[in-house]
């Protein structure tokens, strides 16, 4: 049976492909703890970078494998899985940069992983959603929390319970996206992109995003102090 994610990695960047394009890269319990192996190896890794996450296929990923809903023993059992294999969190909290480059489906869970990167490339043919509410769920990756913080919560109010549908372009517009370009172009965009931030050294890299995240939640004067302390403790990198 195929692993359903590949890892490759060329010196600072690694790539993560989301393997079950025959499903749509839905995640289904091997995917969850396939990734969840990758990102302890990434906490653990120093020497990374740039993590960039694609799917291969037709999509980026439909999120949760509906045909595994309702198959744990128990929810009590299956709050305990989620809780000792936190996956979403491990991706929240990369210290590395992430970079979803995302083309055709990114809904539920989908979108909610590419929320978890930093940055977001997109195909033109890329299309955001967060159906669950529609299914009288609410979503589980962290979408209630992280796509308010990209679009703002009026806009996100439209996709979380409207069912509004955001396309390549309007997402680059609103601040969902960084940058849409045509399929063909995706992958090419998202590489050079990271081998772009890789040319850094990985230490800063570590440091700038801990600066930018740990400080989002500060008040300025806070956050322009967390900024002197972690400047301060890089030190000079190499050039």
């Amino acid at each position: 049976m195929k692993p359903p994610v590949v890892l490759e990695r060329d010196d600072r960047v690694v790539t993560l492909t989301l393997d079950r394009p025959e499903v749509l890269n839905a995640y289904d319990r091997g995917m969850r703890d396939a990734i969840f192996a990758a990102l302890e190896w990434l906490h653990a890794e120093p020497g990374v970078s740039v993590l960039v996450v694609r799917g291969n296929g037709r999509a980026f990923s439909t999120g949760g494998d509906l045909a595994e809903f309702g198959t744990a023993p128990s929810p009590v059992r299956a709050r305990e899985v989620r809780q000792q294999r936190d996956v979403w969190r491990l991706w929240s909290t990369l210290p590395c940069l992430s970079i979803a480059a995302v083309h055709g489906h990114a809904v539920g869970g989908g979108l909610e992983m590419a929320l978890l990167c930093d940055l977001i490339v997109c195909a033109y043919d890329a299309r955001f959603a967060l159906p669950e509410t529609g299914l009288g769920l609410v979503p589980g990756v962290g979408g209630t929390q992280t796509l308010p913080r990209a679009i703002g919560e009026g806009r996100a109010a439209a996709v979380l319970l409207a069912g509004e549908v955001i396309g390549a372009r309007t997402a680059v517009r609103i601040g969902l996206a960084q940058r849409a370009v045509s399929p063909g172009r995706l992958r090419a965009t998202a590489g050079a992109l990271a081998r772009r931030v890789a040319a850094l050294d990985p230490a800063l890299v570590r440091a700038a995003k801990a600066c930018v995240g740990r400080g989002a939640d500060l008040t300025l004067a806070q956050g322009l102090a967390l900024e002197r302390c972690i400047a301060s403790a890089l030190g000079p990198v190499a050039r």
